[in-house]
């Protein structure tokens, strides 16, 4: 995926980015704050919006606890590429593991939608490939940006109610913290 705008780690242009936070590995609700936390230490990213948290059955995968999800915004010049590798750093540095295809996670941030770029790179696929099957994410997505487009798909909360919100629970009990 070469963007022949990028330079040096950064587009001049701005995009708007859409990311999936879920956790089902220990303090769930912790380790989404530090990954949101994490995200936004470094520069590159400029906060746009947070969804309340989503307690969600897990999909796939073996059996295994229920995931706490959230949608994250952000206006970015950081390349895909850039945002990719700060999401697999934080992911690391919070013990992910991957060994079960869908199975427990303490963190795993997907890169939803990175503006309009479209990329079929194995290590990057945009838009992600399954998020208009995923009420896990087109629910929380609704909350913050009803009227977002989903590339090849239509409106994101048309996509969401045509799913339902089976296996999907808000938490209004349950709060994060933008980053400051």
């Amino acid at each position: 995926m070469t963007d022949r705008t990028a330079t040096g780690g950064h587009m001049l242009v701005q995009h708007r980015a859409v990311l999936s936070l879920g956790s089902n590995l220990g303090d769930r609700l912790d380790n989404l704050q530090e990954a949101i936390d994490a995200l936004f230490d470094a520069p590159g990213l400029s906060f746009v919006a947070l969804s309340p948290v989503y307690e969600t059955d897990p999909v796939g995968g073996p059996e295994q606890d229920d995931f706490l999800n959230i949608i994250l915004v952000a206006d970015t010049r950081l390349t895909p590429e850039t945002l990719l590798e700060r999401v697999l750093n934080i992911e690391n540095s919070m013990d992910r593991i991957r060994e079960v295809r869908w199975g427990p996670r303490t963190l795993d941030i997907d890169i939803v939608l990175f503006g309009g770029t479209v990329s079929t790179d194995p290590e990057l696929t945009l838009p992600h490939p399954r998020a208009h099957e995923r009420a896990f994410v087109l629910v929380p997505w609704a909350d913050v940006d009803p009227d977002a487009e989903l590339p090849g798909h239509g409106r994101v909360a048309d996509l969401a109610a045509a799913l339902g919100t089976a296996g999907v629970r808000r938490r209004d009990d349950l709060t994060l913290q933008p980053p400051a």
